[in-house]
């Protein structure tokens, strides 16, 4: 995944910033590796089950862990690193190296390991991998990462290019004016970023069907290739929607009908990002409908985030952050009560649309679905709120 993203960064740049930006994508997995291996894990994983404890206080620098938590702490340590790098693109040409690297520290040892503390493990409050007194007799799924990864890495680099600002000459001139027409730095190479799109599509594979291991349902690895098509099919939807909505706007708008490849790269990672919330419980057609949003969702935010002259320049806030937010709540809408009940061991509260077709309008998980969002947002500004003002 590391290096998908170190290839997508490098393409979307300009030649003369590839270095910089290369060696914030290696700052990101360092930094992440070493704030995950002091204090991350712990904070996450570590210590008690009890539901009641907001925070764990064991396995700090990896002490008392057996062979096979030890494995389980390198697996975990992909997913940190991944959220942190996503903000390594957005940030491209900016950012003072020393202060990159304190950001990664921090993501990894403090605000990442909170998310996923409530989220994934068994004493959160959020959690759905508990067989017992779960939130409403649910919990929030979100398998492999929707929210924990992706809208953490993504609101974070929304917040970080807020307060850097824009590229020089990007929405304003040497004087600080409004430009009319937002200036385009397209990036060197598509090659490279196509490269990397590949890469990261086959490494989501390792994401999803991996994310298995942490349920302990006999049948769960039965399912391994349910997600791997789900996988598949929401990047395929993604792509193809994001690129035939493009071309038919562009045709409108021009009268030439032409076809972009960066946004087609761009719309099959929204479809990645948003399917990992529910890769393991949904059907394989609601996959397919997943990725037709996310690909229509990325067009939008893609084009609003230039028209609030917010200057991302990998578009990983629509990508990320606005995919992450629908992933997590599609789960909501599309969960299959035969996969709930298979993989989590109870079915009472379904996606909203098959609680419909019953006559009921149930939506338990779905309210699940959207405390887990709005808690994770609140979070993320909260932690970075205070921290700005202890800076200052």
């Amino acid at each position: 995944m590391q290096a998908g993203f170190a290839m997508i960064a490098a393409g979307c740049v300009r030649t003369n910033n590839i270095q910089n930006t290369l060696l914030k994508n290696l700052l990101d997995a360092c930094g992440a590796a070493l704030g995950f291996y002091t204090v991350g894990y712990a904070f996450a994983w570590g210590g008690s089950t009890d539901r009641n404890t907001t925070q764990n206080t064991e396995s700090f620098f990896m002490m008392g862990l057996d062979f096979a938590e030890l494995s389980f702490w390198l697996f975990q340590l992909a997913f940190c690193s991944a959220s942190a790098t996503i903000v390594a693109g957005t940030l491209a040409e900016r950012c003072q190296m020393g202060a990159y690297l304190g950001y990664s520290l921090m993501l990894a040892g403090f605000v990442y390991p909170v998310i996923v503390h409530q989220i994934w493990s068994p004493s959160g409050f959020l959690t759905a991998q508990r067989e017992t007194d779960v939130l409403w007799g649910v919990g929030m799924v979100d398998f492999a990462g929707s929210t924990v990864v992706h809208l953490t890495g993504g609101m974070t680099a929304l917040i970080a290019t807020k307060i850097l600002g824009p590229r020089a000459g990007r929405f304003y001139d040497l004087r600080g004016r409004v430009l009319d027409t937002p200036k385009d730095f397209p990036g060197h190479s598509l090659a490279l970023q196509m490269l990397g799109v590949f890469i990261l599509w086959f490494g989501w594979y390792g994401f999803n069907t991996g994310s298995i291991i942490r349920l302990t349902n006999d049948l769960r690895y039965t399912y391994v290739s349910k997600i791997a098509i789900n996988t598949t099919l929401a990047a395929a939807s993604g792509t193809v929607t994001t690129l035939f909505i493009h071309t038919v706007v562009q045709e409108r708008l021009t009268g030439e009908v032409t076809y972009n490849l960066q946004y087609a790269m761009n719309g099959c990672l929204s479809g990645l990002v948003a399917i990992t919330a529910g890769c393991s419980v949904i059907e394989s057609w609601a996959s397919i409908i997943i990725g037709i949003v996310a690909g229509g969702l990325y067009l939008v935010f893609s084009r609003q985030l230039v028209k609030c002259r917010i200057d991302d320049a990998v578009d990983a806030i629509p990508v990320h952050m606005i995919n992450g937010i629908w992933g997590t709540f599609s789960v909501g809408l599309f969960a299959s009560p035969n996969l709930l009940e298979i993989l989590y061991g109870r079915s009472d509260h379904v996606g909203w649309f098959y609680s419909l077709s019953k006559g009921s309008a149930d939506a338990t998980l779905l309210a699940c679905q959207v405390v887990g969002i709005i808690f994770t947002a609140g979070k993320l500004f909260n932690h970075y709120f205070t921290c700005s003002l202890t800076f200052v």
